[in-house]
């Protein structure tokens, strides 16, 4: 009989990668979603829906009773909220939720692996430094604190439970690092401020199999995933332009400007109850200096070794991309 896994966040874009890898990986996979999100995407995988209230934890509890999970990948969160609380509920509280249903008398969960956030880290105000997970957490947003906040609460709990913090992740159905590649499709190359910046990515489909990894580890963590790389904040332009063959206007627009459009946008947003995609929080992840990570920790103990780096994992990107009509 299959090993049952639930993978919350499943209608997302890396709920969709997951989904693949762990299908690949002949689990018996249940897909964790609301009554409102878009689903039609997952009809080519053979995967049960399951509808969870991660606010309810008597509901939740009867659910991880009743399917008995061997496993949960719990990938659900907000990255876009309207002040410290609203993130510190979707990240900390429901996760704890989660996590306290899997400890139910009567369940039979093997590990929970829980994806966090580099930003739970924090960047480093310098370009020599590296961040390691030894490194005090010093997170600059509400979301990176309250991803924090859930991991400190997580490891108080006697679950076997996995904490990972990717960088930022990229690959086909991505949404948000999609408005940089078309906006260079276009030949437009706009930058914030003109200081020197080293960043860190992971490809989607790593980041899926260095969470299949960590289903088979008794290791909490937390482990830093990334490519193992570090990149000038030029590089993902460069290999964007030479792999569609474009020539852009490059452009660095002041930082203090930019600041002042995303509190604008910011209240002007709050108009219609919506979030802006660039707030003033966001700005100081977007411009930190230094989100280089060693992974050699995941690597040793999660047996993490990358597939593809930045380059490749764009140019796969980027196929998806065209195929799919998105460019």
């Amino acid at each position: 009989m299959k090993e049952k896994i639930l993978i919350t966040g499943a209608s997302g874009f890396l709920g969709f990668h997951l989904i693949d890898a762990a299908l690949k990986r002949g689990l018996d996979v249940y897909a964790g979603v609301r009554k409102t999100s878009e689903i039609t995407h997952l009809s080519q995988f053979p995967v049960k829906l399951v509808d969870l209230n991660l606010s309810d934890l008597n509901q939740l509890t009867k659910e991880l009773t009743d399917k008995k999970f061997s496993y949960i990948i719990h990938a659900a969160g907000i990255t876009r909220a309207k002040t410290a609380a609203q993130y510190n509920v979707v990240n900390a509280d429901f996760t704890i939720n989660l996590a306290k249903a899997a400890l139910h008398e009567g369940t039979s969960l093997k590990n929970f692996v829980f994806v966090s956030s580099l930003a739970a880290a924090g960047p480093i105000d310098n370009l020599k430094g590296i961040i390691t997970e030894s490194s005090s957490p010093n997170p600059v947003t509400s979301y990176g604190r309250s991803k924090l906040l859930a991991e400190t609460r997580l490891q108080e709990l006697s679950l076997p439970s996995v904490i990972l913090r990717p960088t930022a992740i990229y690959g086909p159905r991505e949404k948000d690092i999609f408005m940089f590649v078309k906006s260079i499709s276009r030949g437009i190359e706009p930058y914030i401020g003109s200081g020197d910046q080293q960043l860190s990515f992971i490809y989607a489909k790593d980041m899926a199999e260095v969470a299949m990894s960590a289903l088979e580890s008794s290791d909490i963590g937390p482990f830093n995933i990334s490519d193992g790389n570090s990149y000038s904040r030029y590089d993902m332009a460069n290999y964007l332009k030479h792999l569609m063959k474009r020539k852009t206007l490059k452009f660095h627009v002041p930082s203090n400007a930019v600041r002042i459009f995303a509190k604008i946008s910011e209240e002007f947003e709050q108009l219609f109850n919506k979030t802006p995609v660039l707030n003033e929080e966001k700005l100081k992840e977007l411009t930190a200096k230094n989100w280089t990570c060693s992974i050699d920790k995941a690597r040793r103990e999660l047996n993490f070794n990358p597939s593809f780096d930045l380059e490749k994992g764009l140019a796969e990107t980027l196929q998806w991309y065209n195929q799919s009509n998105w460019l």
